[in-house]
């Protein structure tokens, strides 16, 4: 017995729909969101500054072919680089993404809504100066702003319920969705247009994530965002010229999104798109560490000084007992060599030995020069994680959304120090007035490592004032940043 699939076409599935709608027709009024995205913005430059400083991350940058130089095109911050949209949003968000320091959403699927920022700004930068040639006004960052609420919201918004990883696929699926219909928006797609381009983000094969698994954890992980991104301004740029999309992309029987790679089941929401993910979302602030061990180093911090002041060292410990949430251990608990630097930025043993070891953790401890010291390993190998049901609890509670670990340390000699326990790290919601000034500092840490003391000063006088900055040209605030 054969059945025989209808050819009418359908109506768009809702989902692309209300993503069309979303970003086509919503007002945002909260202050919080567009405050939060000003520090999220310039948090997100300033990581990719950071990673300007690592030849593996800028042998990567520049244009597909050597010397190509495009007029009016977008300009990559913290480099010489003009190019086409499309590569520009790779460099931009490659470099934003290489050291794991930008901001992080965590729910069923969890992920980085600020590597949007690649394409957003390179074709917001683009647009400009094409607009500027022809003798038309430029676009204000005030709209870069917007756009990052947006892709924010969309992939975070699709995180809540929606576990991605569960079916072997990688977030930053979720990073090209969210650009495409945001820089779908800046390019003026209309709404068929836009629900078509929304379509082509989905039906793209999608990556895995075994780059960022034993025994294949590796650098892609650190420049996956700025090819999803890009493709995002591509698929974008193809809508504009009327492609067609694909209404059912993700309901159509057997070929659908739904039965091909996610086992069938329909996507489900918790709440509809607004600014919630914004002004929740979680910055990493003191520590360059994959965020479900970000309260792990805060308290091997915490545990660093106890032992000096105890006149003891990390040599004097025996056993160490991380107490830690579900998610940790499915993504970060591992045991066994450790091959590169993405492989120990997320191993949470690694992250939270060195902070032990040295009292610090820096991106420049994922290197060969620091992960030689025997005593890491010799510290992970006494390291056990178990998880507490109330800490992974309270990870999904959309109240608490916490991310919360504790360790126990027992030393040689029998003693067993009194468990630290962090439940909010510092970049969350809950203590941004402890985290923003933090922040700050950081930005301008950052901006330090690439640019002359002069530019340095320019740049803050430009954009560390918020209504300064939303009043800037897009063009004229990336020029600031070139070398």
């Amino acid at each position: 017995m054969s059945s025989i699939l209808s050819n009418e076409r359908p109506q768009p599935d809702q989902v692309l729909v209300d993503i069309a709608d979303y970003v086509l027709d919503y007002n945002i009024t909260s202050t919080v969101a567009k405050r939060t995205a000003f520090y999220c913005f310039l948090d997100t430059l300033g990581c990719g500054f950071e990673a300007l400083t690592y030849p593996a991350c800028t042998k990567l940058m520049g244009p597909v072919v050597e010397g190509t130089m495009v007029p009016n095109g977008a300009k990559v911050p913290g480099t010489n680089y003009q190019l086409d949209p499309i590569q520009a949003a790779f460099n931009i968000g490659a470099m934003i993404r290489w050291l794991d320091f930008n901001d992080t959403w965590l729910a069923a699927e969890w992920g980085h809504p600020s590597d949007n920022l690649g394409g957003i700004l390179a074709a917001a930068d683009w647009i400009s100066r094409t607009n500027v040639a022809k003798g038309k006004a430029a676009l204000k960052t005030d709209i870069v702003l917007d756009a990052m609420i947006m892709a924010h919201e969309i992939q975070g918004v699709l995180a809540l319920e929606n576990a991605f990883n569960r079916v072997g696929l990688d977030h930053v699926l979720l990073v090209k969705v969210a650009s495409t219909a945001v820089v779908g928006k800046l390019l003026g797609l209309d709404r068929e247009e836009l629900i078509n381009a929304v379509s082509l983000a989905f039906v793209d094969g999608q990556a895995l994530r075994t780059y960022r698994h034993a025994p294949n954890t590796g650098s892609r992980k650190s420049w996956a965002a700025g090819d999803a991104t890009s493709r995002a301004v591509r698929l974008a740029l193809i809508a504009k010229t009327g492609e067609m999309g694909y209404p059912s992309v993700l309901s159509a029987p057997i070929w659908g999104f739904y039965d091909v790679s996610f086992k069938g089941q329909e996507f489900k929401f918790q709440r509809p798109y607004g600014s919630y993910v914004m002004e929740n979302v979680l910055f990493k602030i003191s520590f360059p560490a994959e965020f479900h061990a970000q309260t792990a180093v805060e308290c091997a911090m915490q545990l660093h000084a106890q032992l000096e002041s105890y006149g003891r060292s990390a040599a004097d410990i025996a056993r160490i007992t991380i107490r830690t949430h579900e998610a940790a251990i499915r993504i970060i608990d591992k045991k066994g060599p450790l091959h590169n630097p993405a492989d120990r930025d997320h191993c949470i043993q690694y992250m939270v030995a060195v902070p032990l070891l040295f009292g610090r953790l820096t991106a420049e401890d994922y290197e060969d020069a620091v992960a030689l010291d025997p005593r890491i390993d010799e510290l992970r190998d006494k390291m056990v994680c178990v998880e507490d049901p109330q800490f992974t609890k309270d990870y999904h509670d959309p109240e608490k959304r916490a991310i919360a670990n504790g360790i126990t340390v027992e030393m040689k000699d029998g003693t067993v120090l009194p468990e630290v326990i962090v439940e909010y790290p510092i970049g969350h919601p809950r203590r941004r007035e402890e985290g923003i000034p933090k922040l700050i500092e950081k930005y301008k840490r950052n901006l330090a490592r690439i640019f002359s003391e002069k530019q340095q000063r320019q740049i803050c006088e430009s954009t560390l004032d918020y209504d300064t900055f939303i009043a800037m040209d897009v063009n004229d605030m990336v020029d600031l940043m070139m070398k």
